[in-house]
């Protein structure tokens, strides 16, 4: 009787440990990120959505906390799912309160990361559910996966290079799906792609699959001060 309750005290106890550990890495991430107040950023954005023909564009992004993020396309409509203003890591990190569970370890490329999950203790919290892969050296997030009450699920990767002490990326993958992907008022499918005419169910199809955004930083401008008149 002795030993299972010393091996059910050590579990609990080995359990308890874990958590604070979890804690305390994402609370370094949350540190890092913390570092920044606000920035500006250049770089080249490539959205790969299959019913929509858009070039390669140069782009801004303006960040400034909590939460206000803006990505201009010099050429005109960013086509960015409403999900992908969580590029921002410390929205994803700031919103509300929420529970850490430690959900094991895992491989991003050479990386070996800890896999987290966060859920919202607000039931009506717009993200349901949010899995960060955690580089524990770095104390970066290399990939997310979000679920959304009304938004779909998207996913997002993440490179680091020059900005990682500021933990900010040098290149942000966001991969959503089509059908959850919700168009600007007045702006219709382009299903041109050179081939022959689709028909309606072919359309269909083509907003069922998978859709992705790159975008490629050059540079970042941390720090500097931004108006709030450049979000409006």
């Amino acid at each position: 009787m002795k030993r299972i309750l010393f091996l059910v005290f050590f579990f609990q106890l080995s359990l308890l440990t874990q958590a604070q550990d979890v804690n305390a890495l994402v609370q370094k991430v949350k540190d890092k990120i913390n570092l920044v107040n606000d920035y500006e950023a250049g770089g080249k954005m490539k959205t790969n959505v299959t019913f929509l023909k858009v070039p390669v564009a140069a782009v801004k992004l303006y960040f400034k906390k909590p939460n206000k993020l803006k990505i201009k396309n010099e050429k005109g409509i960013s086509f960015i799912p409403r999900g992908a203003v969580n590029i921002n890591m410390s929205n994803v990190l700031s919103s509300g309160k929420y529970s850490v569970l430690d959900a094991g370890n895992d491989k991003i490329g050479n990386t070996a990361v800890k896999v987290v999950k966060l859920l919202p203790e607000d039931d009506n919290a717009e993200v349901v559910l949010s899995t960060l892969y955690i580089d524990p050296v770095n104390h970066v997030i290399l990939k997310t996966k979000t679920t959304t009450r009304d938004n779909g699920t998207y996913e997002l990767e993440m490179g680091f290079g020059k900005y990682i002490a500021w933990g900010l990326p040098d290149k942000i993958i966001f991969s959503f799906n089509t059908k959850d992907y919700k168009m600007p008022k007045g702006v219709t499918f382009d299903f041109d792609d050179g081939t022959k005419k689709k028909t309606p169910e072919e359309k269909e199809k083509l907003k069922n699959q998978k859709g992705k955004v790159e975008i490629s930083v050059s540079s970042y401008s941390i720090n500097k001060g931004i108006a709030d008149s450049v979000f409006n």
